[in-house]
């Protein structure tokens, strides 16, 4: 069964990024001038996703807000003649097929997940975090997706991580390798420094078999006191086999402040509309901070 439903959570605090998510969402903060979160939705529908369903929770309203017209705003661009700007604001708010439900009490991403169930029914489904952007041609989501169907089965977004980092992540221990594609023998939700059984981590891209909804029902109490998507697909794992696929692309790891800030300035060099005045900028504060400490 082809691949077309998506869920993306939203519904988290931002704590690392208070007091700017105090009333904003993280999800909203920008990479130069869009939106985490609309990356996120560019890369579903450019993999092949119809119809997204975003768990949303209180202050969030933004979002929706976001992905919706704003007729006094884009009437005032065309009567302006801001053919380009015009462009950019219709860019979001054209967006096929975006729903909407309320995860009412912050209890994990399993239950995030969980509380779509009755959106993505009986079908395979995706699941993109917005902490994670990743560049590459083919997306990242469209990678896992084709691994899908050549496995059949759910297919986790998976690359090497330092040891030191292992604590963050889920972490799956591989089983076999074929090419980019990891059988798994187990996964392991952030675990204790030291006893990762390997640094292949869990990155926020997933592919889903509905097998998954029945564990999430049993709302299991895991690490950090929530119901942890990663102890659904470790049980899913000893019934029906769950794989990792490592992904081609460039992970921006948007979720904390100096990833979030290392994000913009790649992609402000990646920009030819920014490219040169950044290099001059950062050229000069380094200048600057090196003439101080002479």
């Amino acid at each position: 069964m082809t691949v077309k439903k998506a869920v993306i959570p939203a519904a988290g605090l931002g704590t690392r990024f208070l007091p700017a998510t105090k009333a904003m969402p993280k999800e909203m903060m920008p990479i130069l001038n869009k939106p985490t979160i609309q990356y996120i939705v560019e890369e579903a529908i450019a993999s092949g996703i119809e119809d997204i369903i975003i768990v949303t929770g209180k202050g969030k309203r933004a979002i929706e807000d976001h992905f919706d017209h704003a007729f006094e705003l884009e009437q005032l661009l065309a009567d302006k003649g801001k053919s380009a700007a015009l462009e950019e604001v219709l860019s979001s708010s054209t967006v096929p097929n975006i729903h909407y439900i309320r995860q009412k009490e912050p209890k994990g991403l399993g239950h995030a997940i969980w509380c779509a169930r009755k959106f993505v029914g009986d079908e395979p489904f995706a699941v993109l975090l917005g902490d994670d952007i990743v560049v590459n041609p083919v997306p990242c989501l469209k990678q896992l997706i084709d691994e899908y169907t050549r496995v059949e089965a759910s297919v986790l977004g998976v690359m090497q991580v330092p040891d030191e980092d292992t604590y963050k992540y889920g972490i799956m221990e591989p089983l076999e390798k074929n090419n980019r594609s990891y059988s798994a023998l187990r996964f392991v939700e952030k675990p204790q420094p030291g006893t990762s059984p390997s640094n292949l981590a869990i990155i926020g891209r997933y592919v889903l078999t509905p097998d998954i909804f029945p564990l999430l029902d049993e709302h299991h109490i895991g690490i950090g006191g929530e119901i942890q998507l990663t102890d659904a697909i470790e049980k899913l794992n000893q019934t029906t086999p769950a794989y990792g696929y490592e992904f081609d692309g460039r992970r921006y790891d948007v979720g904390d402040i100096l990833g979030f800030l290392d994000t913009n300035i790649e992609f402000a060099l990646a920009n030819s509309n920014y490219r040169e005045k950044v290099i001059e900028m950062l050229q000069h504060k380094m200048d600057t901070i090196i003439s101080q400490h002479r």
